[in-house]
């Protein structure tokens, strides 16, 4: 397939690059394959049939259902007129809804926020972490924002941060048990690390962090879309993610989850804005829920469009299926890489399709890369362990991300361009 813009957008526009009667109306109207075609997904991807992306942990390709739902809003846009719309009160409950069943929780408990970064920023200023001190405990797998938010904290004398390193590029509950009292305000780690794909076992946490009267915060934007996710079950009290991963959506929009018992007690509202209001008859009446850690910039409807679709797609397609689908590819390059004399570090028990594998010869690797492809096809990396003296030192590797729309094929032509 070789599709120029004006040729893709007819396609969207006329539904032909859909998969098929079946998929396109289960894609649309939230009915579940029980078992989805694979292949016929692959075609609702345009970037599948033009470039190898083996980098969904970076960004997701579109879907044309979200090119379709993007012309519709730069029409409306750009003409208005009936027939044509923003992205309505409707349209924003129905989002919040669809990703409150996504992680188990109501959807009064979720908020629009700008980032995941911003997800996190709110919770620990409604915590008062930088007025009322006591440790932070996180992790050298947490993603490089959250280190540098506790950083500062920690620089500026706000809190104590503590920081339990891996073994093995994973995260021992008896390390992290070691790190938390009673002095011990917040835990927050990346359920899913963005280094290696690694999943915390959170649950064994969160109940060690509220036996000393400790939150839980999780980072779960490598997690959110293709593993699942159960904020009760596993005890995590607030959580956020951007939409530009496996939510198959864009930046400049993400979710913030904070239990419904912390909202305006524990978790307070430290922004004001009137998303979080309604205004009757000259007064301000607060929205109900998670809306008072809306913040102070206006709804970006854009990448809120793509987020609604991106969503209807993956509630289509359900999670299970989508962790089955990326299972086999993941433990097939854990194999075959492996095979070729790549490291992994990436735990075979992980239950996420990220994949992570020191190169220690990166330039040779990147310039095969390059030969084959022309272009990036997997996301570089640069990381810190721990050596066996107890010394840091820096590693570098690819790390990879599987999605939907990839399958054996492009296993095949990433493996060839390697060895």
């Amino acid at each position: 397939m070789n599709l120029n813009r004006r040729e893709l957008m007819k396609s969207v526009g006329a539904g032909a690059l859909a998969l098929g009667t079946s998929r396109s109306t289960a894609a649309t109207t939230g009915a579940i394959t029980a078992k989805p075609d694979f292949s016929a997904i692959r075609a609702d991807f345009p970037r599948a049939a033009e470039n190898l992306w083996l980098a969904a942990a970076e960004t997701h390709p579109f879907s044309v259902h979200t090119l379709r739902a993007i012309e519709g809003y730069s029409q409306y846009r750009a003409l208005g007129g009936l027939g044509r719309e923003g992205f309505t009160p409707s349209q924003q409950a129905e989002t919040k809804q669809m990703f409150a069943a996504l992680i188990n929780a109501t959807p009064e408990e979720i908020a629009f926020v700008l980032s995941t970064t911003d997800g996190e920023n709110l919770v620990v200023s409604g915590l008062g972490l930088a007025e009322r001190g006591g440790n932070v405990v996180i992790d050298d797998l947490h993603f490089a924002a959250s280190r540098y938010l506790y950083t500062a904290l920690a620089d500026a004398g706000h809190i104590e941060l503590r920081v339990v390193r891996h073994k093995g590029w994973k995260i021992d509950v008896a390390d992290m048990e070691r790190m938390i009292d009673r002095d011990t305000r917040l835990v927050s780690m990346a359920l899913v690390s963005n280094i290696n794909g690694y999943m915390h076992d959170v649950r064994a946490i969160s109940h060690i962090a509220h036996a000393h009267g400790a939150y839980v915060y999780a980072d779960i934007i490598q997690a959110a879309g293709n593993t699942a996710v159960d904020v009760q079950a596993m005890g995590i009290d607030c959580c956020a993610c951007s939409t530009y991963k496996w939510l198959m959506g864009d930046f400049g929009l993400g979710f913030l989850y904070v239990r419904r018992d912390l909202q305006g007690d524990v978790i307070k509202q430290t922004r004001y804005g009137l998303r979080q209001v309604t205004q009757q008859n000259g007064r301000f009446v607060p929205r109900p829920g998670a809306a008072m850690y809306e913040g102070t910039t206006t709804m970006p409807y854009l990448p809120a469009v793509c987020a609604r679709q991106g969503l209807k797609y993956l509630t289509a397609l359900g999670v299970n299926n989508i962790r089955a689908h990326a299972k086999r590819l993941v433990d097939r390059l854990q194999r075959e890489m492996t095979a070729l004399g790549y490291s992994s570090i990436t735990p075979l028990d992980t239950p996420t399709p990220i994949v992570s594998f020191l190169t220690p010869e990166p330039e040779l690797i990147q310039a095969r890369l390059d030969r084959a492809f022309g272009q990036r096809v997997v996301s570089p990396g640069r990381w810190q362990m721990t050596a066996v003296d107890g010394a840091m030192k820096t590693v570098r590797g690819i790390r990879i991300g599987v999605s939907v729309y990839n399958n054996d094929e492009d296993i095949d032509r990433f493996l060839t361009a390697l060895d």
